[in-house]
């Protein structure tokens, strides 16, 4: 599992590319990331719990997508692999029970990532500097 700390679960620059390409709609489309990520996380554990594969493609279709576009390269990673494994497990006919390693990582990885997100979108927040460039003392 990716380590939980900033500069490894975000990346800043795909994150600044897609806040400026959404501009003013930027806030409005990371609270559906938040909406839709809480609901694809629930429906993922559930398929898991039930053995169902076929139930976590699509929940992990889109949780991938939409964590590409802000830079949460780890979490879209995990949502591949689980997405990855579930149409294989479809396709074969088995249970997805090697997906559950990496649904066991989806909610915190989800939930730190998130955090950091959110955080880096509020406006009252002190920005970090950009391209290795330190604040005036």
């Amino acid at each position: 599992m990716a380590t939980l700390d900033g500069d490894r679960l975000v990346d800043w620059t795909a994150f600044a590319q897609a806040r400026t390409q959404l501009g003013a709609n930027f806030v409005r489309i990371l609270g559906y990331f938040q909406e839709d990520g809480v609901k694809s996380v629930a429906l993922i554990e559930e398929a898991m719990r039930s053995a169902n594969a076929a139930a976590m493609v699509l929940p992990a279709h889109t949780l991938k997508g939409e964590s590409r576009q802000f830079g949460a390269e780890p979490l879209a990673e995990c949502a591949a692999a689980i997405e990855d494994i579930a149409r294989h497990c479809v396709e074969n006919r088995y249970e997805p029970s090697e997906a559950l390693k990496h649904v066991v990582e989806l909610r915190p990885l989800f939930q730190a990532t998130l955090t950091l997100l959110e955080r880096e979108a509020n406006p009252l927040v002190e920005r970090r500097p950009m391209f290795g460039r330190r604040p005036a003392a």
